[in-house]
């Protein structure tokens, strides 16, 4: 699908998901995922969305995480996870290495996210980003009524202690891909609860009522 459109498709859940307590945009990459693929997920975490991806897909998974904790959890799941950084350690992965390079939740924090996203089109046949969506309803609320940036689910932290420093809107990650070349294949945006929004809309209504965007992307050829 591409960047240029104006409504997109939603991304559901996968058959049977339901039945597993993995966290619902979790689920929704699990969909986006082909069984036995090599993925490499960067800002991996506790490895919660790689053991997922490793246990229901069979995938051949790989992991980057910058805090050590992080690291130690996932060695903990027994995942192939190393330290390392997305703005400094991606430009040592060779072109088309992996099937599907995922950044979950993790490009708000990035010091220089177009170069992190450029990255991971070239490292990756696809590649699967999601993030909060700060032009949600309900911020737009919070900065207009209280004049205060927001905390909530998705923004957890003041914002004197976030380690986001590159808050963005669905519309903000549009124009970003078609900045870098990217063709958008699938994407969906999560409502507050996390659920996936199951109609096509227009852009403007997904990043009003969308809490989260995740998106499938692949490079353009030609």
């Amino acid at each position: 699908m591409s960047a240029r459109q104006e409504t997109l498709a939603p991304a559901g859940l996968p058959a049977g998901a339901g039945r597993t307590a993995a966290r619902k945009d979790h689920l929704v990459v699990l969909g986006l995922v082909e069984a036995g693929a090599r993925v490499l997920d960067i800002g991996c975490g506790d490895g919660s969305l790689l053991a997922l991806l490793r246990d229901e897909r069979g995938v051949d998974g790989r992991g980057i995480e910058l805090s050590r904790e992080g690291v130690n959890a996932c060695l903990a799941r027994g995942l192939p996870v190393i330290q390392g950084d997305a703005d400094t350690d991606l430009a040592n992965y060779p072109d088309d290495a992996f099937d599907y390079v995922i950044l979950s939740q993790t490009i708000q924090a990035t010091r220089h996210p177009k170069v992190v996203l450029e990255h991971l089109l070239r490292i990756g046949r696809h590649a699967i980003v999601s993030f909060p969506n700060f032009g949600h309803w309900r911020i737009r609320a919070e900065l207009l009524v209280r004049g205060r940036m927001p905390v909530n689910e998705y923004l957890p932290d003041a914002w004197y202690e976030t380690p986001n420093i590159h808050h963005c809107t669905i519309r903000d990650f549009v124009g970003l891909c078609r900045l870098v070349g990217a063709r958008i294949e699938r994407a969906s945006a999560l409502d507050a609860g996390g659920n996936p929004m199951r109609f096509s809309l227009p852009w403007w209504v997904w990043n009003l009522v969308g809490a989260q965007g995740i998106f499938l992307l692949r490079r353009r050829t030609g």
